[in-house]
């Protein structure tokens, strides 16, 4: 295995950028390209790297006959929930549209194997009390319909191509490189947490919680976290699993914990010593109340333990990774 190259897509992003960083550790050799829209060069540590867009037919083109790429770890994607919402055609276009063209350049080039950053907003809103694989799914807002519209897509190649893939369906990505090596250099934060440390640093800026009559304990949202380092390595857990096994597979991705956004903010001002300036708002169109995972399927076939679980932990190596 380590003599296998990985193309990484989105490998300058948040999750791209620790996934790269890990599969280089383990032996892997890597080829990292983003177009750094809201990406940036100095969170790819290692491999590679190739500024480019996906649309541009001619770059995979040159990276696919260039190198021998034996899988490709997808994480170009947009994520921001209220964004997808007033302007659905720009997540339909890069998640969906942009996601189609490197899949169709991979059956072209013949390359079988390809591990997707989904998301637990496939499902839309819970019926059960932890959410399975097999939990009914039913996306609530455009970003969750796009991811699900990958998923299918996939299935169809896995059908006509056999493209084997994995589809990792991430509830709340937290923390940072425990190292301290990956900065957070996003260009746009959508996530709570890293949303929360920031204006930590500008004590003008001011947390807004959305909605805080949902029937919950506090009456805030509650998420499901997991550490990106912990993702990172279902990552490579799930694509050495495609290589033995030349089967698709998806997986749940999250702690079974839940945490209200007010859990959150309490822990972020433990952690650093500082006060959260905060108001309440209405809620947001799209938001389910609660989200938590069920991975057992993932602990099971993959033999994936989270290693940390604490929010306290997440909250601390992100705050490490503020510029």
């Amino acid at each position: 295995m380590y003599n296998k190259t990985i193309l990484v897509t989105g490998g300058a992003g948040y999750i791209g950028s620790h996934v790269n960083q890990m599969l280089n550790q383990t032996g892997y050799k890597t080829i990292v390209l983003d177009n750094l829209t809201r990406g940036n060069g100095q969170a790819v540590t290692a491999g590679t790297f190739i500024e480019g867009s996906l649309s541009d037919e001619k770059l995979l083109s040159h990276i696919f006959t260039s190198s021998k790429i034996d899988a490709v770890m997808h994480f170009a994607a947009f994520i921001d929930v209220g964004e997808s919402i007033v302007n659905p055609g720009k997540y339909y276009e890069n998640n969906v549209s942009e996601t189609l063209a490197l899949l169709e350049a991979m059956q072209k080039h013949l390359v079988k194997y390809f591990i997707f950053s989904s998301t637990a907003a496939i499902f839309g809103l819970p019926q059960e009390k932890t959410i399975s694989e097999n939990h009914p799914k039913c996306p609530i807002n455009p970003y969750g319909k796009s991811k699900l519209m990958v998923e299918t897509i996939l299935s169809d190649f896995d059908l006509a191509y056999q493209m084997r893939s994995c589809s990792l369906r991430y509830f709340n990505a937290a923390g940072g490189d425990p190292e301290g090596l990956i900065k957070s250099y996003e260009k746009k934060e959508s996530n709570l947490i890293p949303l929360i440390l920031k204006s930590l640093k500008n004590s003008s800026q001011v947390i807004t919680i959305y909605g805080t009559d949902y029937e919950t304990k506090d009456g805030t949202c509650i998420r499901d976290y997991i550490h990106v380092h912990d993702l990172a390595s279902a990552h490579i857990l799930s694509m050495e699993k495609l290589f033995e096994c030349e089967k698709s597979m998806q997986y749940n991705l999250g702690n079974g914990n839940g945490f209200s956004v007010r859990d959150v903010i309490l822990a972020a001002e433990q952690v650093t010593g500082l006060k959260v300036n905060v108001r309440e708002g209405k809620r947001r169109a799209g938001d389910p109340p609660i989200l938590v995972a069920n991975a057992k399927k993932a602990q099971k076939e993959l033999g994936w333990h989270p290693k940390y679980q604490k929010l306290e932990q997440m909250i601390a190596h992100a705050w490490k990774a503020i510029c």
